[in-house]
């Protein structure tokens, strides 16, 4: 089984691609969050921070942008090629508003022609490796038959299928019957992503898809970065997670964060965002997480921490709700 991380927006940048590549047993393959460039750039400064080769030293990176013009996306792939980068990622899976409205990210799947007239353009204007990263569709999860047969025209790397529609965005359950027949009917590799949040959830997974073998983790994966250490198959016994590794990616998020964002209240920020995920790991710790919510100083942050990991137990998660 191969396993990717997702890109997650404000979450898994180069900080924490980084320390997770360097302290935990490391994915085969890391997708960026998304590149939005226009006519005017391919990149603005924070993207580009976020694929600068130096920053990605480690395991597999491929970058992902979010456009619907094939020369907006074509001139991006040609300066990320210069870098070095041999895959890139299309975005047609973002559910957000502002994205969609635009006709971009699971809006572009609104316009299967002019999809298809893009990814014409796209195939004849790179010899990059392209992936894609869709949803079903905007309404009903039937769009998607129509939507393979347009995929299923052009050479792609992969096929990473999130099994819900627009309108759903992270509500209801991932559609795994459209999911069953889309891995019949694709003529690419098939990598599923959505809602595998603990090893009971990949379980069932492979019990249900035994020929998929790729899957792609997101937000389980913020909750638990030691995820794949636990997995029988990477050597884990399943039920072990490390204290002290967890303790010391913290530490490490703190620090490099500290070093990238400016003021205290940006990095407070930032890590407040990291423990909305972190935190279930903690059980009974309802006190600790209100604390953190609301903690305007450095100093006391850090040591709500201290407490956190010097007094609590670790727990592996088997249901996580969000």
């Amino acid at each position: 089984m191969q396993y990717y991380l997702a890109p997650m927006e404000g979450i898994t940048g180069y900080v924490f691609r980084r320390a997770h590549q360097e302290l935990f047993e490391p994915l085969d393959k890391y997708v960026t969050p998304f590149l939005a460039p226009n006519q005017n750039r391919c990149m603005n400064t924070r993207e580009k921070k976020d694929v600068l080769p130096e920053h990605n030293t480690g395991g597999m990176t491929v970058p992902q942008i979010l456009t619907n013009q094939a020369e907006v996306f074509l001139n991006t792939c040609r300066e990320l090629k210069k870098m070095g980068y041999q895959e890139i990622n299309l975005n047609l899976g973002c559910p957000s508003g502002t994205v969609t409205a635009k006709g971009r990210g699971a809006g572009f799947l609104a316009f299967p022609q002019k999809l298809d007239g893009f990814l014409e353009q796209v195939f004849a204007g790179t010899d990059c490796k392209i992936s894609i990263k869709t949803r079903l569709g905007i309404q009903e999860p039937e769009e998607f038959f129509t939507i393979l047969e347009i995929f299923n025209r052009y050479p792609l790397e992969e096929l990473i299928i999130h099994p819900r529609v627009q309108k759903d965005f992270y509500k209801n359950k991932p559609n795994w019957e459209v999911f069953r027949e889309a891995v019949k009917r694709s003529r690419h590799p098939v990598c599923y992503n959505g809602d595998l949040f603990t090893l009971e959830d990949l379980q069932l997974f492979q019990e249900a898809f035994p020929q998929v073998n790729r899957v792609m983790l997101g937000r389980g994966m913020v909750v638990n970065p030691g995820f794949l250490n636990l997995l029988p198959e990477r050597g884990g016994d399943g039920k072990t997670l490390d204290q002290k590794r967890l303790w010391a990616f913290h530490d490490r998020l703190l620090s490099d964060y500290g070093k990238d964002l400016s003021g205290d209240k940006n990095l407070l920020f930032k890590m407040k965002e990291l423990w909305f995920y972190l935190i279930r790991l903690f059980p009974d710790s309802e006190k600790e997480a209100k604390k953190i919510r609301k903690v305007q100083r450095l100093s006391e942050y850090c040591q709500i921490v201290h407490h956190l990991f010097s007094e609590k137990e670790l727990e592996v998660p088997t249901h996580i709700c969000f």
